[in-house]
């Protein structure tokens, strides 16, 4: 069948239903973007390509469908690649599209030109370069594919001398696959482990929001009367109206789930790589059970036994693996101290609730005073946790929300709790900046008639402030976004005081700049709340504004300069002067 160039590419893109793509304009690729509308695809033309990129993370991780990021070739490429680490690391399915520097003069320096497969090679899942025009739709569809078994970016490279050429082929068939189920020996083993357990604990990484397994983690969960803890971000991998939930682990999780797990002889990791930042310690305790046998479940072999010492290794999807682990139980699994291990549960859930709700403000380290200090210098402004607090008390049980990296948003890790998964979206462990505007733009786009709202910290959201010159137009959904305004750099803040006696290098903001202005001069609603009674009022109108009249709304949270719990305990010590540094040391330079 004759087609052009073009023509091949978008009609892959319908067989495999992708009906979004998220980037800048340009030349490199205006022969397929041309064909867009025509097509059903719609182009979101974002301010920066890095915030694009982050808008396909949330509107993939939010919707459960394939999108597609693209730019223009060079700087519009580079300028993405942030976003598709971000996504890499979120398992998140993307096709990425990078339109390359012409054949005939690539290697000569020419315009806009930078080894993008070598740029990639690190960041995506799976990557290919299109060597001849004809074979476009081939290599098209088969990244695609790639990127669905792999839960990850896929990257195809396509010299933009390449469209615009008629070709004779037959469009590629879309083969489904089967995700691996697990090997029958291993599912066996963790069976009778889990059957035999005295406290067997559950927890749920990723794969289970992925793998859509929450229904049978439940069940599992129910037959044992295991506590399900969550990994760090993946605070919608379990209900958290159930009795069994116990929360997240990992940096200023969940005290009851740092608690359980710790008396834990079996614990059952479902769909988790066990990244090292997401067990790290927390609020002193160093709960990780290390004499309990570990059956570690995930799809990508490479990540089984990687981080924690493993008893029994299973590689499969975490849906079908918690089916068949359920379905080989013993009668009795669970019985032992069934009921001892229900009454603890909900003490430890109870004790953590009420220590949580009574936590208004944050501590100093020893020898440190930087928080006694914050809340002198403003009495009368909101602590991060008591913002938490007023927005819990305003955000609608089934919205989705996206969370930014920084202390602030740090501080609320343990606070939100999900009946659904895929709605909590956070930057993951490549950790930047920047991400929870974006996001949550992506995910309305993808969940339209859900309410969203977005989380930043001041620092973090100044690096994604420029997409506010994008999403008032008429074509763009309308969003609900909280900045927690204290004029900082938080995280590296507390990091300073603790570690380097005050010394604050680079981590001030402007005071004469507001966001909520910015957000007003952008033609959307801008307000600032400083109590917490009119920041919940502020969400509330901002939600109804943006489900019943289609309107975005900003809300500056004002906050004092308290600073939560150290990022990097375990990555930072104490300076030590060896040959001291002298400002007379500094020479000039001759220019």
């Amino acid at each position: 069948m004759k087609m052009t160039t073009e023509e091949a590419f978008v009609k892959v893109l319908q067989r495999h239903g992708i009906e979004h793509s998220f980037g800048i304009i340009g030349s490199a690729f205006m022969p397929i973007s041309d064909l867009f509308p025509r097509a059903g695809i719609t182009f979101w033309d974002c301010a920066h390509e890095g915030a694009g990129g982050m808008m396909a993370d949330g509107f993939t991780r939010a919707s459960g469908r394939m999108c597609m990021m693209i730019a223009q070739n060079g700087p519009g490429i580079t300028n993405f690649v942030t976003a598709v680490k971000t996504a890499y690391w979120n398992h998140t399915p993307l096709l990425l599209v990078t339109p390359q520097a012409a054949n005939k003069t690539i290697g000569q320096g020419g315009f806009q030109e930078v080894e993008q497969m070598a740029l990639f090679k690190d960041m995506v899942g799976y990557q290919e370069e299109v060597r001849d025009p004809a074979r476009i739709a081939e290599v098209l569809n088969r990244v695609i594919l790639q990127a669905r078994r792999r839960s990850a970016p896929a990257q195809i490279n396509v010299p933009r001398d390449y469209w615009t050429q008629v070709i004779d082929i037959e469009l590629p068939e879309v083969v489904a696959f089967e995700r691996p189920a697990g090997g029958a020996g291993a599912i066996g083993r963790a069976a009778e482990l889990l059957s035999g357990a005295s406290f067997p604990v559950i927890l749920n990484g990723a794969g289970v929001v992925i793998g859509g397994a929450i229904a049978e983690s439940i069940a599992l969960a129910e037959r044992l009367e295991a506590p399900v803890c969550v990994g760090y971000q993946h605070n919608d991998a379990f209900p958290g109206s159930h009795p069994l939930f116990a929360g997240p682990l990992g940096y200023n999780g969940s005290k009851a789930a740092m608690e359980l797990i710790s008396k834990a002889d079996v614990v059952l990791c479902l769909g988790t790589r066990l990244n090292p930042f997401s067990t790290l310690p927390g609020y002193g305790i160093d709960y990780w059970p290390k004499d309990a046998q570990i059956i570690q479940v995930d799809i990508n072999p490479d990540r089984i036994g990687l981080t924690k010492k493993v008893s029994v290794g299973i590689v499969g999807d975490a849906k079908q693996v918690a089916g068949a682990i359920l379905a080989q139980l013993s009668e009795d699994a669970g019985d032992a101290g069934r009921g001892d291990r229900r009454a603890e549960i909900a003490q430890r859930k109870s004790a953590w609730a009420q220590e949580l709700s009574s936590m208004d403000h944050e501590e100093d380290d020893p020898g440190t005073s930087w928080n006694e200090r914050a809340r002198a210098a403003k009495p009368d402004w909101m602590s991060p946790r008591m913002a938490w607090r007023a927005i819990q008390a305003g955000l609608p049980r089934e919205a989705i929300i996206s969370t930014d990296i920084g202390n602030n948003c740090a501080i609320g890790n343990a606070y939100p709790s999900f009946e659904a998964g895929r709605k909590y979206l956070a930057p993951g462990l490549f950790g930047p900046c920047g991400y929870g505007l974006p996001a949550i733009i992506g995910a309305k786009i993808g969940c339209p008639d859900t309410p969203v709202v977005g989380f930043a910290g001041d620092g973090a959201f100044g690096i994604a402030v420029t997409e506010l010159t994008a999403i008032g137009r008429k074509e763009w959904p309308a969003i609900t976004m909280v900045v927690f305004r204290n004029y900082q750099w938080g995280a590296e803040k507390r990091n300073s005081t603790l570690w380097y006696d005050d010394n604050f290098v680079g981590t001030e903001l402007d005071e004469e700049v507001s966001y909520a202005g910015i957000a007003r001069a952008c033609g959307l609603k801008g307000v600032q709340a400083r109590t917490m009674e009119e920041l919940t009022a502020a969400l509330d109108q901002a939600i109804a504004d943006q489900m019943q009249n289609g309107r975005t709304t900003l809300i500056e949270a004002m906050i004092n300069q308290e600073l939560g719990e150290p990022f990097r305990r375990d990555a930072m010590k104490k300076p030590v002067a060896v040959a001291g540094i002298d400002p007379a040391d500094m020479r000039p330079q001759t220019v």
